[in-house]
């Protein structure tokens, strides 16, 4: 029996040991010892979770929490690095390191001409650790640890080709809007330590109730709820980290970086940080109406506008980064419906089949010899026959249609936002409604003009194209089967189960629980898919394929006639609704110019003229006029003494 401390420590230090071998050693160990490190390490990382998996979900292990050691003291304070492993935390902890291994062996193929292939393997090794250490903690400040972590080695994975000035542009501003988020988590991280004087999950959670009824005064005459508070500041930290609007602005820069990293930024890291901290910190948000309705909003507004921006992109990449975001939205309106656990199993749907989107899109790149413009493809089943089914699988899944995995879990979404009470789920439902219908039409183009319609690149180009090599489409074979599969299999214990797979990992309030109502109509997978023929849901995806079809394949002229009727709107879906113009207008060129006022006034105007060089100058005059003084006459001295003398006098008789 392996002890489970041991296997915990083994499951999240394996990545990190492989990261360092190959970042420190990368010359020693050459490229084969980079990759074959830090594959094995996350390999059995798999393997265990796989094990612990098995151990919590079939043999009924408990979920056990415990201190590693002590972090740091501060007086009566004590932070520890602590686990916790139940139900939510292992089922991260499978995906993560399932679409971790799959990135790491695609990569083999993707970047084997790259002459930073161990520096590439180093990094998205660490990135592995650092989303590991996220989900595994059991107190706020490993959590934080975890997540300033993903985010410091996004910015190197983003900015991997620092050569190019796009890639250093992608990398510094997902860095700099991560940040802001990452305040407004540490603030709400700071009031919950401040009231309760420790940031231990299981402390934390079990004193939530005292602080129902208290507020705090923000400003004069203004009075809020504490737990308000905490919840809103937590949840804009998950903002930035899973992208949600305004905080969006980030996500499609770092299509910058190489495609692998995209994959593993986009499904399984970084992004879905935010999604299982807000379920994590659910005994917070339950006891707050007005913070859930906020993340119902926020998360609604982008699975649709986020969504709709991917309708105008030519970048295959970039239309799956957008399609991430909106995905991202769906999850996040779960979330605010309390219906945390379909949040979750969207996440882990969604996991695998945008791995697969990704991990497809860069296998057609490698075809087309890193050309990324769909307008440049066409036809490319045709040469590509193993990458067009796995594409197709994920486009399918994607789309919610029915019996792919994606179907499952955004249906449930939807179904349990239509029958939420929290303020602004009427909202919501429409949205995400809609979205079914955009995110159908977007990912049907994209995959009708790369892989149907005429072809579109040059004779030379067309003379090489191919299938890409096993260790490319291997990958996306194995992500296309739970792609397909997962959604049907997980739904019922994962949904509507009476104990539930994620357990006691979740917390929900007896009124809030949409999904115990679902649960009642629930009869299985097929029954699901019945059900779903006779909902809206299912006709706004079917519409938004036949939609695609229509304008891309039957009459490919409607495109063009629609662009040039619409040009106000194209242009603003071109120019995404402004977010980035209003950044570097008013945000970047606003601050540069402030800082350039500041420098100009205050540096050289008031300091070094007046305060400095000013100071050289009242020195030089008062010396000028001192010298004056020592002239050398006795009758100039005189003149001074009965000067000095008559002032005294004034003095002692004035005063």
């Amino acid at each position: 029996m392996i002890n489970l401390q041991t296997l915990v420590f083994a499951i999240v230090l394996l990545p990190l040991f492989g990261g360092l071998l190959a970042g420190l050693l990368g010359k020693q160990i050459g490229r084969q010892g980079a990759h074959f490190f830090t594959i094995v390490g996350v390999a059995i990382s798999f393997v265990l979770s796989c094990y612990l998996a098995y151990q919590i979900f079939y043999l009924g292990l408990a979920p056990f929490n415990f201190n590693a050691y002590t972090w740091g003291i501060s007086g009566r304070f004590q932070f520890n690095v602590g686990f916790l492993i139940d139900r939510l935390t292992v089922a991260m902890m499978v995906i993560v390191n399932f679409v971790s291994l799959a990135v790491h062996v695609y990569s083999i193929g993707y970047m084997r001409d790259d002459t930073g292939y161990q520096r590439f393997f180093s990094y998205i090794s660490l990135f592995t650790f650092a989303m590991l250490m996220l989900v595994t903690a059991n107190n706020f400040l490993q959590l934080y640890f975890g997540w300033e972590g993903v985010g410091l080695v996004s910015y190197l994975l983003i900015g991997f080709w620092f050569k190019r000035e796009s890639a250093n542009f992608g990398s510094l501003k997902a860095f700099i809007v991560n940040r802001i988020g990452d305040f407004g988590f540490l603030l709400g991280i700071a009031i919950l330590f401040n009231y309760f004087d420790t940031v231990d999950y299981a402390t934390v959670f079990s004193l939530t109730p005292s602080l129902i009824g208290k507020t705090i005064t923000l400003l004069p005459n203004t009075h809020t709820s504490i737990i308000t508070l905490v919840c809103i500041l937590l949840f804009v930290g998950a903002m930035g980290k899973s992208a949600q609007m305004p905080l969006h602005v980030w996500l499609p820069e770092s299509m910058e970086g190489p495609t692998p990293i995209s994959a593993l930024i986009h499904a399984a890291t970084m992004v879905t940080a935010g999604v299982y901290m807000v379920a994590r910190m659910s005994p917070l948000f339950e006891y707050s109406p007005t913070a859930l309705s906020f993340v119902l909003v926020i998360g609604a507004t982008g699975a649709l506008f986020t969504g709709i921006l991917a309708i105008v992109q030519t970048d295959i990449k970039r239309i799956i980064a957008y399609s991430t975001l909106s995905q991202l939205g769906y999850m996040v309106v779960a979330l605010g419906a309390s219906a945390y656990a379909a949040g979750i199993f969207h996440l882990i749907t969604h996991a695998c089949f945008k791995a697969l989107l990704f991990l497809a899109a860069g296998s057609v790149i490698l075809a087309m010899h890193h050309e990324q413009d769909i307008r440049q493809m066409g036809n490319l089943r045709k040469y590509m026959p193993i990458t067009y089914v796995c594409f197709l699988i994920g486009a399918w899944a994607l789309a919610a249609l029915p019996p792919f995995s994606g179907f499952y879990s955004k249906d449930a979404i939807i179904d349990a936002v239509n029958i939420a009470t929290v303020p602004g789920a009427r909202y919501a439902y429409y949205c995400v409604l809609v979205g079914t219908f955009v995110t159908a039409f977007y990912i049907f183009r994209a995959f009708f003009l790369v892989f149907h319609t005429q072809e579109r690149m040059g004779p030379e180009l067309q003379s090489h194209l191919k299938e890409s090599p096993w260790v490319v489409w291997l990958p996306l074979i194995v992500l296309a089967i739970p792609s397909a599969a997962i959604g049907a299999i997980l739904i019922g214990p994962m949904l509507f189960n009476a104990a539930g797979m994620l357990g006691t990992s979740l917390f929900v309030l007896p009124q809030d629980d949409v999904l115990a109502k679902l649960a009642l109509e629930y009869h299985g997978p097929l029954f699901f898919i019945t059900h779903a023929l006779h909902s809206p849901t299912f006709w706004f995806a079917l519409s938004g394929f036949i939609t695609a079809w229509l304008f891309y394949i039957k009459f490919p002229y409607l495109p063009t006639f629609f662009v040039d009727r619409f040009t106000t709107l194209n242009r603003i879906l071109v120019r995404k609704y402004g977010f980035d113009d209003f950044n570097q207008l008013v945000l970047v060129r606003g601050t540069m110019k402030m800082a350039k006022v500041f420098f100009d006034v205050g540096d050289v105007k008031v300091l070094d003229q007046h305060v400095v060089d000013g100071s050289g100058r009242a020195i030089a005059w008062c010396s000028q006029v001192l010298r004056k003084l020592q002239s050398g006459y006795i009758y100039h001295y005189a003149f001074v003494m009965i000067i000095g003398l008559l002032v005294f006098l004034a003095w002692l008789i004035l005063f």
